[in-house]
């Protein structure tokens, strides 16, 4: 019968005829027997229920046949945990099986068992297994190791693994003369150590040195399990790194990406534990190749590596320090993978190279994605304050861009501009009339804020820069929280500057902020530039008008701490979200550099305490400020202050007569809270 046919609703009765009829002696080879069973399994894969057939299952183990014991083994695995004591009534046949002379069977009714965490089976199991661990067959030992771990990740299971003291035999399995059952004992113990608490995987230099020589003979993936479990070697000396490093580079030219990922991050992590420089070049310069070719696989691989290497050289940039051509984006490259290239184009972007990059990004931004030349853009901005020889150029190609009239590009233009203004004080104020001419195509947000904030940094030098903003004035109400904002503390700087040209302005966006506003940060912050105003003047210029701390792109680096921490999880979900697994996985152990004598100096530096992070220090409470002494102004009828009535703020006609060169000083009672981030060692 055609696999197809196989996928159709069949009735339950229907079903077990066919498996009682197939029981006759004409059946020769089980055929009929077989048909029925696969009818079976596809009803199941399709969903539906076939649980009823339970009994007549449990029946079909008494067939000596491999292939119907796979289909019946397979059904009791996806059945077993809804009808616990029905499955009961199969130990006997497990345990048969256990005991038979095929290792084939013997290792799948292993499996089968370890898959079903039910009590009785567990308990059923125990001697099965202590057996199938020491057997004489290669693929019932693999078979076992990872059973072991299945018991594992139950609780009743777990219980059992440590008073059998399986997890002893899994260490001397480390030894054994077949490469399979030591990668399979090793993948066992690394999810058995990733889920306990109490057990953890330490190699010693001997047996890494084993696990090393046992590679050449693994399957890919035996490797990886086995090049995994090196971060569970910790180097005493600069040697044991060295040795080790230079015995697995060869690895780096595997056909399979996962196993070169996982090279990688096992060399990346013993270069922690090195002192030769000249070793830690060569090594740089071997993992290159390996990442480049990464980008001749499919999108989806492509992007994987991508993510590594975007962590992998903010961590040591010279090992594609010169291959910034490499991620030049494709026409048709998928917009996800254009975008990580994009962010890999900017690391990689240095003084020798900057012209190249600003000319291809530059031809990025006339593409037709949207969000890619958004990127762009925005890539060109964030060199010009990467690199301060660069500017000039970067600003240059920005004001060409702006020439398109394309709004989306001038918008992008006039938000990073904004960011330029900030890195370089007073350096480019002839742009600010360039960006005023185009005050009619901004509609986002974000842009309209920057364009506000340009106008008032920059009150005192534009001439109408009270009409530009009385202009956003007329949709104040329709602005997001974002605007509302940028366009106050711009009307209080104009205010401060130049007094006179913001007489009116300054009153009216009060009140709309203070009375007609609904988000209670603009609230807030109206009143806050209110009563500053009108209370300490010289304080609101001070603070309103104090220096900024330059932007740099210091901000955009992860710390090398961190680094180290997300490296030791290269070719995981955690280096594709940038996270540490334990933030998004809930089972997940926490990964940490550990300490030697051989840690260098450098990792040392930046090394992340693993207690700081488990039990850091609480946050301190903020102390209540004191309340001021009551006033008739504050009172009610018996003298006592109202504390629903709020002070209300000076009136707005006293805004026209405000003094700027007067006021007290005014000084904040509430300390500053500490947090315990602070504290940490990154």
């Amino acid at each position: 019968m055609a696999d197809a046919k196989l996928f159709t609703r069949s009735k339950i009765q229907d079903l077990r005829d066919e498996l009682r009829n197939a029981s006759d002696k004409k059946d020769k080879g089980f055929a009929r027997k077989k048909t029925a069973l696969k009818k079976i399994v596809a009803n199941m894969t399709m969903g539906n229920d076939m649980s009823p057939l339970f009994p007549d299952m449990i029946q079909c183990m008494q067939i000596q046949v491999l292939e119907i014991k796979k289909m019946v083994y397979l059904y009791l695995v996806n059945y077993g945990r809804s009808r616990p004591e029905e499955v009961a009534h199969a130990i006997g046949g497990f345990l048969s099986d256990c005991a038979d002379r095929n290792p084939l069977i013997r290792g799948l009714a292993i499996r089968t068992m370890s898959s079903i965490p039910l009590p009785a089976i567990i308990q059923a199991l125990v001697d099965p297994l202590r057996h199938a661990l020491e057997d004489q067959d290669p693929y019932v030992r693999k078979t076992a190791a990872i059973a072991v771990a299945k018991l594992y990740a139950s609780d009743y299971g777990k219980k059992t693994v440590v008073k059998e003291n399986f997890v002893a035999m899994l260490r001397d399995m480390l030894a054994d003369h077949n490469p399979t059952v030591v990668a399979n004992a090793v993948a066992a113990l690394v999810e058995i150590s990733e889920r306990s608490s109490d057990i953890s995987l330490r190699l010693n230099a001997t047996v890494a040195g084993k696990l090393v020589a046992a590679l050449g003979e693994c399957s890919e993936w035996g490797q990886i399990y086995i090049l995994d479990s090196l971060l569970s070697f910790v180097p005493q000396s600069s040697l044991d790194a060295e040795t080790l490093a230079e015995r697995i580079s060869v690895r780096l030219q595997h056909a399979n990406s996962a196993v070169v990922l996982t090279t990688i991050k096992v060399i990346l992590y013993l270069m922690n534990y090195m002192e030769d420089e000249a070793l830690i070049s060569q090594l740089e310069r071997k993992m290159g190749p390996p990442l480049v070719t990464l980008l001749s696989s499919g999108p989806e691989v492509q992007y994987v590596g991508l993510r590594n290497i975007l962590l992998i050289i903010q961590r040591r940039p010279a090992i594609l320090q010169n291959e910034v051509k490499v991620f030049f984006c494709k026409y048709n490259d998928p917009i996800y993978v254009k975008l990580a290239k994009l962010e890999i184009m900017y690391r990689l972007t240095r003084d020798d190279n900057v012209s190249e990059v600003l000319t291809e990004l530059k031809e990025y931004a006339s593409e037709v994605d949207v969000d890619f030349v958004r990127k762009a853009v925005r890539s060109i901005g964030r060199l010009a304050i990467k690199i301060d020889s660069a500017a000039d150029e970067c600003v240059m190609v920005l004001l060409d861009l702006m020439k398109t009239k394309i709004s989306y590009v001038v918008q992008e233009a006039i938000v990073v501009i904004k960011d330029i203004f900030r890195r370089y004080p007073n350096k480019y104020e002839q742009v600010i009339a360039v960006l005023c001419e185009n005050l009619d195509v901004l509609d986002e947000s974000e842009a309209k804020a920057s364009m506000i904030w340009i106008v008032g940094q920059y009150a005192d030098r534009i001439e109408n820069s009270d009409e530009l903003l009385e202009d956003f004035m007329f949709t104040f109400k329709e602005e997001t929280p974002e605007v509302q904002l940028a366009l106050l503390t711009a009307t209080v700087k104009l205010f401060i500057r130049r007094p006179t040209a913001a007489q009116e302005l300054l009153p009216q966006v009060l009140k709309l902020a203070t009375e007609e506003a609904e988000n209670p940060d603009l609230r807030d912050r109206g009143f806050m530039y209110w009563r500053l105003l009108t209370t300490n003047p010289t304080a609101a210029r001070d603070i309103v008008l104090s220096e900024k701390p330059i932007i740099s792109t210091e901000t955009d680096r992860m710390g090398k701490g961190t680094l180290d921490q997300l490296l030791l999880h290269t070719g995981t979900l955690g280096s594709i979200y940038h996270k540490n697994p334990e933030t998004f996985i809930r089972t997940a152990k926490p990964r940490f550099l550990p300490d030697s004598p051989a840690l260098n100096s450098s990792s040392r530096r930046h090394l992340v305490q693993a207690t700081a992070l488990l039990n850091p220090r609480p946050t301190p409470a903020v102390p209540a400020r004191p309340a001021p002494a009551p006033t008739a102004a504050s009172s009610n009828g018996n003298g006592s202050r109202n504390e629903d009535t709020p002070t209300p703020p000076p009136p707005y006609a006293q805004l026209g007569d405000l003094d700027l060169l007067g006021g007290d000083d005014y000084q904040s009672d509430v300390p500053r809270p500490r947090g315990a981030a602070e504290d940490l060692l990154i």
